[in-house]
């Protein structure tokens, strides 16, 4: 619940604080002890918001706190993602300097000070709670953080399922923090719940039916109130500073968008700002500001010595109701150009016009046309406005200091992919980009591939692979399409159509990475090892930095029989990915292998190692378990190996390796009843799948049993 007297900083979009502070115009020192609380609410349209228009009732919380203090309207973001744009508010620069420009293949480079480090030098502690990948550690926003938690769901689920944390949870794990002895603090919490699948529980389905996205939004403020409260009686009343922010927009349909990431238009960079605090006196504010605004104004507010270079420029003016002196705001969406290889697309917002720079160029009168609906591009002269953009974009990108691409491991595109978004290794860029590489003449395949994917998690795979395999023709290079028709297929066990998808793709692709490292690694998945060695290396030969590449060489150089060999590239993949549990599973499997073939039972503990370090980083990975086991049982510790093989089945019941090690197991410990149940259970799991030499493995067990 909000009340008066606590102090708040409300940012719907990417991240926000506040602290005590003395406000513009009022005199008095800044008190030492203040607490500042960040909440970030992903994917949050201002329009659903009961302060910005929407039917009020829906968000009281949020409501509330926009009565008691400022509310900007036009507060924009600078990306249409979700670790772009927190990483334009924590580091107070644009992409331009710190390359962070997608999910998946980007990171946040250490040498940058983040607000929360600048925050913890000033003795304050610090914790962040995250509910979804894009904000994984691994991507770097954990600087700075005393406790990042990001406890979200660790493995994606087959298909093209989803996987989250819940507000709820999220804000259970903020206020446990909270309530923990601490001096002054800095709190993150940053909620998911209103990006794809639209699915809020009840009773906002039922409220919300005919619109579910809102519905995640009211369930969103409705969990706000305990955060709020915990924050305040941590702090006692006035207190604690609150920034509430939202990383993007939804575009819901508007522009042909379904979601976010493809355009940049106000549906997706448009984002509510609302900042509440002592001294405060509630207003509305119409000036453009954005995410990079966010950085020196809280260092303002704050008393906190800015930390030069910063993109953005403090609001205190603003809040004082005074005007400031603020140039273009910079903004892009570049995720087609990094994963499709399409033009990239970049605009500034200069007073009230907005200009998108992209080979069918866009100009908008926003005072007369906020949604967009008039290009004005053709009757005007871009030059003055192209120059503009150029000469901002580099000056920011001065401030760079390295940082942004990278090729995302397996893990970061499985769990990606989970969430909706269509990550492959970067796409080759081109010199010149034509109109039929804009992001408007392309959006037709970009909407059927949304579609196909929707009718394949339906059922109607039919209809779906007809889609892509048009998309497929229409666009050669359109390597999310050739990806999902592939997966498509596997998921059905059609293998040999997945791998002829993919190999076309590459035939057709000869030099684009993304296609031919997709194709070996397909291969080396479905057991085709040999003609996977000379893809893999072709891929190395471009690109030698992609872990999975050198993991799936790996594994194919063990069915080789060339043990040293794969050991060598599984641990090359180890170095690039330490903490990957496959990789650490791959590299228990080697060792194991070795100690087989050449009786060296010092290989043994190293397998051990392995295993157990898969399990640690991933403990719901069966197959670890079951390697684990048979790590165990070869080093004598025969109950251990049960333990291993049992926990193997209970999270994968249809998992057969361990059922069949389960009554080898019983039988060799003299239980020949459980021995006999677990090949019954084998058999059942098998069914009509198992081989003649299965057959003949199994029948002789069973003899062996009723001995």
């Amino acid at each position: 619940m909000i009340k008066k007297g606590t102090v708040l900083f409300f940012l719907c979009l990417g991240v926000g604080l506040f602290s005590s502070f003395s406000w513009p115009g009022r005199p008095g020192p800044v008190p030492e002890d203040f607490n500042l609380l960040v909440v970030t609410i992903d994917t949050l349209r201002p329009d659903r918001l009961g302060c910005y228009g929407a039917k009020a009732g829906s968000t009281p919380q949020i409501d509330a706190l926009a009565a008691l203090g400022v509310l900007f309207e036009r507060a924009f973001a600078h990306d249409p993602l979700t670790l772009p744009s927190h990483t334009n508010i924590f580091l107070g620069l644009t992409s331009s300097a710190h390359g962070v420009k997608e999910n998946g293949h980007s990171y946040v480079n250490a040498a940058y000070l983040t607000l929360a480090e600048l925050l913890k030098q000033q003795g304050y502690a610090t914790g962040a709670f995250v509910s979804a990948f894009p904000l994984d550690s691994r991507f770097g926003l954990d600087q700075g953080f005393d406790l990042y938690d990001d406890r979200f769901p660790a493995r994606v689920a087959p298909g093209f399922e989803f996987s989250e944390r819940i507000a709820e949870k999220t804000v259970a794990a903020a206020v446990d923090w909270l309530s923990r002895p601490k001096s002054k603090w800095f709190c993150w919490v940053h909620l998911w719940d209103p990006h794809l699948p639209y699915a809020p529980p009840e009773p906002y389905a039922s409220r919300f039916a005919s619109d579910l996205y809102a519905g995640e939004v009211a369930y969103v403020d409705a969990c706000l109130g305990p955060l709020f409260e915990a924050a305040e009686q941590r702090s006692g009343p006035g207190r604690t500073l609150i920034l509430l922010t939202g990383d993007h927009g939804e575009s819901l349909g508007e522009h042909g968008e379904f979601a976010h990431g493809y355009f940049a238009y106000n549906t997706t960079i448009h984002i509510p700002l609302i900042l509440s605090g002592p001294g405060i006196k509630p207003s509305r504010n119409s000036a453009n500001v954005g995410h990079v605004d966010i950085y020196p104004t809280l260092c303002d507010l704050l008393g906190i010595e800015k930390r030069p270079p910063l993109h953005g420029n403090s609001l205190t003016p603003l809040l004082a109701g005074k005007s400031r002196k603020a140039g273009p705001l910079f903004f892009e969406a570049m995720d087609a150009n990094v994963n499709r290889g399409w033009a990239p697309l970049r605009g500034i917002i200069d007073g009230g016009h907005k200009f998108i720079e992209s080979p069918i160029p866009e100009l908008y009168d926003l005072e007369k046309d906020f949604g967009e609906k008039t290009n004005l591009a053709a009757a005007v002269d871009l030059a003055p406005l192209r120059k503009k953009l150029a000469d901002l974009e580099k000056i920011q990108a001065a401030a760079g200091k390295g940082g942004g691409s990278r090729i995302p491991g397996r893990e970061t595109r499985d769990r990606l992919q989970s969430l909706g978004y269509v990550v492959s290794p970067s796409a080759p860029g081109k010199k010149t980009y034509g109109p039929g590489d804009d992001l408007k003449t392309l959006l037709p395949l970009e909407q059927n591939l949304g579609l196909a994917r929707s009718l394949a998690k339906d059922g109607r795979v039919a209809e779906s692979v007809r889609l892509l395999e048009d998309v497929t023709k229409a666009r050669p290079d359109f390597i999310s399409a050739y990806d999902t028709l592939s997966k498509i297929y596997l998921t059905r066990g059609l293998t040999d159509e997945a791998l002829a998808v993919l190999e076309r793709g590459q035939k057709s692709n000869p030099e684009h990475y993304g296609f031919i490292s997709a194709y070996g690694i397909a291969l080396a998945r479905a057991g085709r090892s040999e003609p996977a060695v000379g893809i893999l290396q072709r891929a190395l030969g471009i690109y030698e930095q992609d872990p999975e590449v050198w993991n799936s060489l790996g594994m194919v150089s063990l069915r080789l029989g060339n043990i040293d060999e794969a050991q060598q590239h599984v641990e090359r993949a180890l170095s690039m990915d330490p903490s990957d549990p496959v990789y650490n599973e791959n590299l228990g499997v080697v060792h194991v292998t070795r100690a087989l073939k050449t009786k060296n039972r010092e290989e043994i503990p190293k397998a051990i190692a392995s295993f157990e370090a898969s399990v640690a980083a991933d403990p719901a990975l069966a197959s670890a378990h079951n390697g684990l086991g048979g790590a165990y049982n070869l080093a004598g510790r025969k109950d251990e190996a049960v333990a291993a093989w049992k926990k193997a089945v209970a999270i994968d019941p249809a998992f057969d390796y361990p059922l069949y090690n389960l009554a080898l197991a019983y039988l060799d410990k003299g239980d020949k009843d459980k021995a006999l149940e677990y090949c019954r259970k084998y058999l059942d799991v098998k069914g009509t799948r198992l081989t003649p030499e299965e057959r003949r493995e199994i029948d002789s067990l069973i003899e062996r049993i009723k001995k």
